[in-house]
């Protein structure tokens, strides 16, 4: 059986209600809410009129139809007018999510001289014989340009720049509420590889950094190589690398419960995307020998010709060592994890039962998992999802801070494999011994140690394999010019 959604805070609404003033109104509108199986938040007093007043409630829903049916059955109590309804979530969009902010005041003639012509002139030039310069005296060296041309943007596909805007700029809110980073959503009207990657190589004097996000599969790979190759600040597709960053943290603390070593795992992959091929790789630097890809047309083996491309013939040739053929219902049998980075539905409780003793069960897809952990829990030891709602969610916000915090302070020229790595065991590290259990194996994402864990040893990957451009000593330097 198919479990139900519990409400969510991103289908809460507010109504304010005109209800007459007589005792047990305001009982009988809550039961009714209650009774069309909506969850009650706050309920605040906004207005007093004649022979009534006026309330503001808060209610979380399971979806925007369910929204209607708790609405509706407001407006079937006698004596009630539903004034207007609010979506929380639209409000909180509403004029956008981030702005631009001074940090000098420019309050006298003499702070403008400084800050804008004629001092800065001498700023532009002092840039212009050095142009490192700009690390120490733009904000560059705290800036990364979130680029994304609206393709592949979360579980919604190709939806256009212009809709992709709201994820980027919450992308840029993240950065500066978890690493008081500034970034810059920027969403390209066009879908053109070679023009994406000219128009991003152009921005890279004003950036330190790159975050690219939702470009579709298998133009982000290309997108990504070519921009490493030809930039020399770090380039990161946060849909690949972050979210093989976290879930191999949670691999990691998951194995110490199930006792299990990588090395001997089998692992089945739904979804053969970004993420997915992204995750294969880190599993496969972290040891993993037994990797199964699966996509629409089945498990992915040498030789296969249905629905490839570049990057699923180099999948075939580097997983799937017993060439294993077939469905998902196929390949899950002896699976000691399934990682699910596709779509709902896609994950059966009888397949679950045919997984290897003590299963490990990673069902990232959102809003909609591969399987609800309802109806996986009686059969799995360790259960997680991408979803706030359900213990053990697996969020790129754990990742992505830390990373470009890392990289922005050794100034590193690239991200590379053992920066990453040493993320994902940052991450892993931030959930200590006594805290560690089968509902418990990744950290919060408001756990505050996980960002600077993350940028630590991040900046130590990066000396240790010397991309790094900065020592701490040398963080800036001013010369009189």
């Amino acid at each position: 059986m198919t479990a139900t959604l519990s409400p969510s805070e991103c289908y809460s609404i507010t109504m304010r209600v005109e209800i007459p003033n007589r005792v047990g109104m305001l009982g009988t509108v809550t039961t009714a809410i209650g009774a069309a199986g909506g969850d009650i938040g706050a309920v605040d007093l906004s207005g007093h009129l004649k022979e009534s007043v006026l309330r503001d409630i808060t209610v979380r829903a399971r979806g925007v139809d369910h929204a209607h049916q708790i609405i509706d059955a407001v407006k079937a109590v006698p004596g009630v007018r539903i004034v207007n309804v609010s979506d929380r979530t639209f409000l909180m969009h509403l004029g956008g999510k981030i702005e631009v902010r001074g940090k000098i005041p420019v309050k006298t003639r003499n702070d403008l001289s400084m800050a804008y012509t004629p001092g800065v002139a001498r700023v532009c030039m002092s840039i212009a014989k050095d142009r490192k310069k700009s690390f120490a005296l733009t904000t560059r060296r705290n800036s990364v340009a979130v680029v994304s041309d609206g393709t592949a943007v979360l579980g919604l596909g190709d939806i256009g720049p212009e809709a992709a805007m709201p994820v980027m700029e919450g992308k840029a809110l993240l950065f500066k509420e978890f690493a008081g980073i500034d970034a810059w959503p920027i969403c390209l009207g066009t879908k053109d590889t070679d023009e994406i990657v000219r128009i991003v190589k152009t921005l890279e004097p004003s950036f330190g950094a790159v975050n690219l996000e939702d470009i579709s599969a298998p133009r982000c790979f290309e997108i990504e190589d070519r921009l490493k190759a030809g930039m020399e600040i770090p380039v990161f597709h946060d849909d690949q690398h972050g979210t093989a960053v976290v879930v191999l943290a949670a691999l990691l603390n998951a194995l110490k419960i199930v006792k299990k070593r990588i090395e001997e795992l089998k692992i089945v992959v739904a979804g053969v995307g970004a993420s997915g091929v992204a995750c294969t790789k880190i599993f496969l630097a972290a040891g993993a020998r037994n990797i199964i890809g699966v996509d629409r047309a089945g498990a992915l083996y040498k030789g296969r010709r249905e629905h490839g491309n570049y990057i699923k013939e180099w999948f075939a040739e580097h997983t799937n060592p017993n060439g294993e053929r077939g469905a998902i219902s196929d390949v899950i049998a002896g699976a000691d994890l399934f990682l699910g980075l596709a779509g709902p539905g896609l994950l059966t409780v009888e397949d679950v039962r045919k997984m290897a003793k003590d299963p490990m069960v990673f069902a990232m897809a959102n809003p909609e998992p591969e399987i609800h952990p309802e109806d996986a829990a009686p059969h799995v030891r360790i259960m997680a999802t991408g979803r706030s709602d359900y213990p053990n969610q697996i969020n790129n916000v754990l990742a992505f801070p830390g990373i470009f915090r890392g990289a922005l302070d050794s100034r590193a020229s690239c991200i590379n494999e053992e920066m990453k790595m040493a993320a994902a065991r940052a991450i892993a590290s931030c959930v200590g011994k006594d805290e560690l259990s089968e509902e418990y194996i990744i950290p919060s994402v408001f756990n505050r140690k996980v960002v600077s864990e993350v940028d630590k040893e991040v900046s130590r990957a990066a000396h240790r394999t010397k991309v790094a451009h900065r020592t701490p000593k040398n963080y800036m330097e001013i010369h009189l010019d």
